[in-house]
């Protein structure tokens, strides 16, 4: 029942589902089953007159218990790959998103990596003004990461060069996070030290790694037009509520870490996330990144009435095959 309502986007009614089953079944006994799935919360009537359409509940309990997701097709998993490797280190949130709305037919999403998450290869120190100073961050994965501090010291750029070969020896494969509670611990052991040089290095370092003012999420979409096909968001009042929830990116990513405690791929449904503009829709998304530190997630949000045999599959492919791009 529940794939022919995702193949239809219609209620489903005794007729067709006796021409589902594999045995014969008078009407009267399918009319009963689907009122025991009413009673069990699992089925609904949109309208007092029409079929059955599965209800969040019935979708959780065909998702986690009798679904059965097959893999992708060799093709499609070359396809995929093909075009990763082909994109450059800072292009792929955007690539994938877009591969993830083309595929599904709905809005593929891409949280792409914190800058506190990413594991740092090499820093550099550059004097730009006599205030101020460019720290370039370079990650393992290739990425550059830029910001501008104050600092009126004397400093040259030969002395710069020292201080960030010192730091280096210092955060390399760290995260930031990781890097600045490390500078932070040496800074408080040099307390009662009367070591100048390595103060100097330390404060700088601080600096360097400390968070972004505006801690600024990069929400990567795919294209929406896919979102607009399907006939649940005819309903312009509906679109605009899924599209403002998503512009509020904060609350957003807050839904997604929730459902990603536990790793993995996870489906989650509206009313199970409480948030207002997801209401009647589906979210199915997985964290990219090395598990125990993931670097970001990525996945699709859609109708509740998705193609979750497919849907999953490709969302884990596409963190599997990401995650295996930026080890590389």
């Amino acid at each position: 029942m529940v794939m022919a309502y995702v193949g239809t986007a219609a209620p489903i009614g005794s007729k067709t589902v006796s021409h589902l089953l594999p045995m014969h079944l008078s009407p009267a006994s399918i009319r009963n089953t689907l009122g025991e799935l009413s009673e069990l919360g699992l089925v609904e009537k949109p309208h007092p007159s029409s079929g059955r359409v599965p209800t969040d509940r019935g979708l959780r309990h065909f998702v986690d218990e009798l679904l059965d997701p097959k893999r992708l097709a060799a093709y499609e998993r070359r396809t995929i790959t093909n075009s990763l490797d082909e994109t450059m280190a800072d292009s792929v949130a955007s690539v994938a998103s877009r591969l993830l709305s083309e595929r599904t037919r709905q809005l593929g999403f891409v949280v792409a990596p914190r800058v506190d998450r990413v594991v740092l290869r090499h820093v550099s120190l550059v004097r730009v003004t006599t205030d101020h100073v460019l720290v370039v961050l370079l990650s393992q994965t290739g990425e550059m990461h830029r910001r501008v501090i104050d600092d009126d010291s004397s400093d040259d750029q030969a002395r710069l060069d020292r201080i960030a070969a010192m730091l280096n020896e210092r955060i390399a494969g760290l995260t930031l996070r990781d890097a600045r509670a490390g500078l932070a611990h040496e800074a408080r052991s040099l307390r009662h030290r009367a070591d100048r040089w390595l103060r100097r290095v330390l404060e700088l370092g601080a600096l360097a790694v400390a968070p972004d003012a505006d801690g600024a999420i990069d929400l990567v979409l795919g294209t929406r037009l896919a979102l607009l096909e399907q006939p649940e968001f005819r309903d312009p009042n509906r679109i605009r509520d899924l599209f403002a929830t998503v512009e509020t990116k904060e609350r957003l990513v807050e839904v997604l870490d929730r459902m990603l405690e536990d790793g993995g791929t996870r489906v989650a449904f509206g009313d199970e996330v409480d948030e207002p503009g997801l209401h009647r829709c589906a979210v199915v998304a997985s964290s990219y990144g090395a598990e125990e530190a993931p670097l970001g997630v990525l996945g699709v949000i859609g109708p509740s009435r998705m193609d979750y045999g497919r849907v999953i599959p490709l969302v884990e492919f596409l963190s599997q095959t990401i995650t295996e791009k930026l080890r590389a």
